[in-house]
């Protein structure tokens, strides 16, 4: 009786201060979940989970699970990029990951995280998108990004990103020619035509706590607490792809130095897990 007593006034304690909770555990150097500050929550990867689409993974942080399938269409490519198909990521949050997303249209979280996915995919330059055309001008392959969030408990970025990069490493495609005569392109039903990425990038995010502390990997209750997230990406070779800041003041130049310290080792971590995975 006295336990479930206890219980309840350390939930009761958190709901009503929040900040004050989380700093009682950090003084110790723990967290709520039992992690240390620089730890991350087991990651699990599959790959090739969707028999249904030309890529796909399952990626699970912790809780936060994240589910990507990549379906291929043919288009007519942009007039200002003849030679070029083109990639489209989407994540879709929905109710069904967490009550704190609603039904209708994408939230403001949503079209954020897409809009990153795809600068991400832009600026690192991923993929040589001239490997996707089929006849210059006419046709290409356009490769729709679908990602679904299973179950949100924080940090969905990170999941994302490993998601996108490894199902796209496991896309296949049908071998695709225009014929002149009919002005239709013809597709083989075998899949074999597989994608070179041309870099891998992997990204960490980390909060900070009360200006000083680093959490890495936050889950959804540290998100909610803490102001400032810094989301640094990394590719194979150790070259800086993106850093990525919400909230607070400017970061000083320990805290990123500490972060990206932080990313480095993270990647190697990851390229790991997902090489097992194969």
């Amino acid at each position: 009786m006295v336990k479930n007593s206890l219980a309840f006034e350390a939930e009761t304690f958190r709901k009503i201060q929040p900040q004050e909770y989380l700093r009682r555990f950090i003084q110790g150097n723990i967290r709520p979940d039992g992690r240390s500050l620089s730890q991350f929550r087991p990651t699990t990867v599959n790959q090739s989970c969707i028999t249904t689409t030309n890529g796909s993974s399952m990626v699970r942080i912790g809780n936060t699970t994240v589910v990507c399938g990549i379906k291929a269409e043919v288009a007519t490519p942009k007039f200002n990029s003849p030679l070029e198909g083109y990639l489209v990521p989407n994540i879709d949050l929905s109710p069904i990951c967490s009550p704190k997303f609603k039904p209708g249209p994408p939230g403001e979280l949503a079209q954020v995280l897409s809009e990153n996915l795809n600068n991400l995919l832009k600026s690192a330059s991923v993929l040589d998108l001239t490997s996707l055309c089929i006849k210059e001008g006419i046709a290409v392959w356009v490769l729709y990004i679908d990602l679904v969030c299973v179950n949100y408990d924080g940090n969905i970025y990170d999941a994302s990103v490993i998601g996108m990069i490894t199902a796209l490493t496991n896309v296949k495609l049908p071998e695709a020619t225009f014929e002149e005569s009919s002005g239709l392109v013809k597709a083989t039903e075998e899949l074999s035509v597989t994608l070179k990425l041309q870099r891998i990038p992997y990204s960490v995010t980390v909060a900070l706590f009360d200006g000083q502390h680093l959490l890495v990997d936050p889950t959804e209750v540290e998100e909610s607490i803490t102001s400032e997230q810094i989301t640094i990406v990394f590719d194979e070779v150790g070259q800086l792809c993106s850093i990525w800041k919400v909230g607070g003041l400017p970061s000083s130049p320990e805290h990123l130095k500490q972060c990206m310290n932080i990313a480095r080792e993270r990647y190697k971590q990851i390229s790991m897990i997902v090489k097992s995975s194969i």
